[in-house]
Parts: structure tokens; sequence; C-alpha cells
């Protein structure tokens, strides 16, 4: 495969990774999408960690092709994202070995804060007025190394996989939760 083929392959799976994660939060917001929720994943919960796994995985494997195969120098909030990412590759596989189903409480927030994260660089890769001087030193966090369908940057991959992560752990989680405490 080749580096266009790679990379508007990753771009739709982050833009369809986003959009699921998405519907599942806003599924979650409402009363009705929590009790639809339990009811659809009871029983399913590996299944969905496994998925989360898999997302996990491909957005490690696609940030280590970037770097270390396409050459592209990650900044700062890149690899604040990275920290994010990785572990829960580790986290969600050890999860799927376990049947306590902890995973998702332990995953959810560093999937929520590598959102958290990817959202603010996108915002400044489109708005640079933004930055705060985090990546000041090396390469600038403004710097779009591609842009595929006009606004899908590496950036918005991650958002896209942390998303759809996010989603599935706190799905998950409230499944995993009694009635009465989601």
């Amino acid at each position: 495969m080749n580096f266009g083929t790679i990379t508007s392959t990753l771009a739709s799976l982050s833009l369809l990774s986003g959009g699921l994660g998405l519907v599942l939060l806003i599924t979650l917001a409402l009363p009705a999408g929590r009790a639809l929720l339990r009811r659809e994943l009871a029983g399913r919960e590996r299944l969905f960690l496994g998925v989360a796994w898999a997302v996990a995985g491909v957005s490690t494997a696609g940030s280590l092709y970037y770097s270390q195969v396409a050459g592209f120098v990650p900044c700062v909030l890149c690899w604040y994202q990275r920290i994010a990412m990785y572990p829960l590759v580790l986290l969600l596989g050890v999860g799927l070995l376990r049947p306590d189903g902890s995973a998702s409480r332990y995953g959810l927030p560093l999937s929520v804060v590598g959102l958290g994260i990817a959202l603010y660089h996108v915002a400044i890769q489109f708005q640079p007025a933004l930055e705060t001087n985090v990546c000041d030193v090396g390469v600038p966090c403004t710097a779009r190394y591609l842009s595929v369908y006009g606004f899908v940057s590496i950036p918005v991959m991650a958002a896209g996989g942390f998303l759809l992560i996010s989603g599935i752990l706190a799905g998950v989680w409230v499944a995993g939760t009694d009635e009465g405490t989601a």
C-alpha cells in the first residue's frame, strides 16, 4: 500500500469512528438511550471492549506509521495524544483478559483526556490564534502535515479514535452499572 491509500483509509476510518462515537455519546446522554444500551450491551461487553482495543491499536499503528515511516515529526500536542492513546492498547488488551470488566473505568479517563487534547489541537490548527505557546519548541502544533478531504488532519484522526473509544467505554461502564446509579 502506498502513502495515499493508507492516509485516505485512516482518514475515512477516523470519520466513521468519530461519527459512531458521537452517536454513542448522544445516546448515553438520553435516559431512554442508556436503557437501550444496557439492553443491547448486556453480555456483549467483551465484544465492545475488543472493538475499543482494535481502535486504539489502529490509532497507535497509524501514529507510528506517520512518525516512523512517513517521517512526520510529532509536535508536543501529538506526543500528549500518544501518551493517552498508547496505554489504551495495553490497558484494554489486559481488560479483555480480566473477567471483572474494570477496563472501561480505567480507560475512559485516558480516552476523554486524549479527546480533549485532540480537540484543542484541531482547534489551533484551524484557528492558530488560540495556541497558548505549548508548542514553542520544535514542530509547531499549528502545522498540518496532511489534509484529507480538505479538513482531516492527524489530530482529527486522533479525535475520531478517541471519540469512538470514549463512547464505547462509557457505554460499557453504563451497561455495567445498576439502573439507579447511571
